[in-house]
């Protein structure tokens, strides 16, 4: 079996049973652990909700013990769980998840002590190489072999994120979540409810808590519009003053208001900026450093820079937002993607973390949340539109072609292609998934119609 397939920029996405199995998920804990010189030390792994999930744990378990780690099953966890286990008691871990992917696949996710993410360059294809072999010629018994024994992390977890935002003093708000039958049906009740923690003035309608990886209401990718749709309809039918929707792992959090209209990443991106900074500045810190990629709107830079702090642009995915955030000591990082992520939760993304800044916003003053938001939204954005195509690099070169000599428009390649009118009045994004086989466009203009005009010319060149 080739691994090559499956291997991505920052995670492994697999099919169950075809290019994700049992045997490769053994062999994988295997490499992981000899990769980075695990043996002897402590390893944690657990899963999401999907049905092979508890399987590949085992086996990933066994690989890892085999080769002299001390596995801790971590079982049912969102993926942030992993990074919190991972950060607070400094050793390495894996999960398996596919995220939003649909039913049919499964993966893994990675982190070494610290929660420091293992990508593409810091292992995650020697991993693959090592995983690669040990397929084919067998696993080498260890001299000592480790331990498999359980670890529960979810109450630990629950307060460590209460004790970075105060919800006890907001407002009374009636909340409706949407777990699309991930694993935010376990986690909401244990950070926002009274599970494990004295209640909060929180009302929560639940929506899809069941876990079920065989997402029988919506697939839990909260990006796409439909999946929103019932939690729109259910915000608006109860008089709720927000709605959270979460993706399958529950490391994103998308946002609705009281009317049930989305409210953008950039958005949220930019409040919670703001709410950080602040914070930071109040602890003595000077301009402090926020990090955004180059897909959120141009008002996120703008207002990170008005509220005193330093932007800092990048390219989109974890690994590099991550590496960034402690390169440049950030204390908070936001994708158009609806990723956070705070230097106080070891740099890692949370969306758990990123809907409880929301809920403090909202509850600390006596508007609701989409005049709120309103603020945050100067621009019109198109959101994230994906097209297959037969060649994404020659459709991104096809596409500088027809810009390149216009005097008029800035061209740059930190991602993709990005395109900026010297105007400033519309700027668009394309470039290649590190996920999926798909060619990603973002637009965003001054109003409405300028960036309806740019996403329809651009989508015609991507599609014809």
């Amino acid at each position: 079996m080739d691994l090559s397939s499956s291997f991505k920029a920052y995670d492994v996405r697999g099919i169950v049973g075809v290019s994700l199995t049992d045997q490769v998920a053994e062999a994988i804990g295997a490499a992981f652990v000899d990769v980075l010189g695990l043996a002897g030390r402590t390893v944690f792994c657990g899963g999401d909700m999907r049905p092979s999930t508890p399987g590949f744990v085992s086996a990933f378990s066994r690989g890892a013990s085999s080769r002299g780690a001390d596995v801790r099953d971590l079982g049912l966890i969102s993926t942030d769980e992993l990074y919190f286990a991972c950060g607070s008691l400094n050793a390495a871990g894996a999960i398996f998840t596919a995220s939003h992917n649909p039913a049919q696949y499964n993966g893994i996710k990675m982190a070494k002590a610290g929660a420091v993410p293992v990508s593409s360059d810091s292992g995650l294809f020697d991993i693959r190489d090592l995983a690669q072999r040990y397929l084919a010629q067998g696993i080498p018994a260890a001299g000592s072999p480790g331990t498999v024994a359980a670890l529960d992390v979810l109450g630990d977890y629950a307060r460590k994120l209460r004790s970075l935002v105060d919800l006890t003093g907001v407002r009374p708000l009636k909340v409706v979540v949407d777990a699309g039958n991930g694993m935010a049906g376990m986690t909401v009740p244990a950070v926002l409810g009274g599970q494990h923690l004295e209640a909060l003035p929180l009302t929560i309608v639940p929506l899809y808590f069941q876990l079920d990886g065989t997402f029988p209401n919506h697939p839990a990718n909260p990006l796409e519009p439909e999946n929103l749709r019932d939690l729109q309809a259910a915000v608006v039918a109860h008089g709720a003053d927000l709605g959270l929707a979460f993706d399958g792992d529950a490391d994103r959090c998308f946002v609705v208001d009281e009317m049930g209209q989305p409210v953008t990443p950039s958005a949220i991106t930019s409040l919670i900026a703001v709410r950080e900074i602040a914070r930071a500045q109040a602890a003595g810190e000077a301009e402090p450093a926020v990090i955004h990629n180059l897909i959120t709107s141009t008002s996120v830079p703008e207002f990170i820079q008005a509220a005193g702090g330093r932007s800092v642009r990048t390219r989109v995915g974890r690994s590099f937002i991550k590496a960034r955030m402690a390169e440049e000591n950030a204390v908070f990082g936001g994708e158009h993607s609806a990723h956070y992520y705070f230097r106080d939760f070891y740099n890692a993304d949370t969306g758990m973390l990123a809907a409880m800044h929301v809920l403090a916003a909202l509850g600390g003053q006596p508007g609701p949340l989409s005049s709120l938001a309103q603020k945050y939204e100067p621009y019109s954005s198109s959101g994230e539109i994906n097209s297959a195509v037969a060649d994404t690099a020659t459709s991104i070169a096809d596409i500088q072609g027809s810009y390149e000599g216009m005097d008029d428009v800035l061209l740059n390649d930190l991602d993709g292609l990005t395109v900026t009118a010297e105007s400033g009045d519309w700027w668009f994004n394309v470039r290649a998934s590190n996920t999926e086989e798909l060619l990603r466009l973002n637009v965003e203009g001054k109003d409405a119609q300028t960036m309806g005009r740019v996403r329809d010319a651009v989508l015609e060149m991507i599609r014809r």
